[in-house]
């Protein structure tokens, strides 16, 4: 993607996380901000320097749920564009370290919940965010 200058957009190395809990159900945090306030998605963010994207997602998930993760394979992967970016997600298949523990909104997220199939009909998502997970065989049945 080019700028007005010729110059190519900068990519924005950022992760997401695919967490199911025992019943299936699928992780979700409501954004408190930018990009995407109010839509529900998978909780993520940001690659930080040297940080290795299984890092990323397990702090971005106990950062914005309270979770404690294990990173595992990558589900996929997308381009979002943004303002003078091109955000480059990697999604990974994340277990839950303990499966009793409650997720609490924390960081940029102002909700959270665990989302059956039935859930996802009803809640707004980020653009793109169920067409991707379902191409992805990554949503709950």
């Amino acid at each position: 993607m080019p700028t007005d200058a010729g110059d190519p957009v900068p990519a924005v190395a950022c992760v997401g996380a695919v967490v199911l809990d025992g019943a299936g159900r699928l992780l979700l945090v409501r954004r408190g901000n930018e990009p995407g306030r109010g839509l529900w998605s998978v909780p993520g963010g940001r690659v930080e320097p040297g940080e290795s994207p299984a890092a990323a997602v397990e702090r971005e998930v106990r950062e914005e749920t309270g979770l404690a993760v294990r990173a595992g394979a990558e589900v996929g992967r997308v381009r979002v564009p943004g303002p003078g970016v091109v955000y480059d997600v990697v999604d990974l298949s994340c277990a839950l370290l303990d499966p009793s523990a409650t997720p609490v909104a924390g960081d940029d997220a102002d909700a959270v919940t665990f989302a059956t199939a039935a859930d996802l009909d009803r809640l707004t998502c980020t653009p793109r965010l169920l067409e991707t997970l379902r191409g992805w065989g990554a949503l709950p049945s």
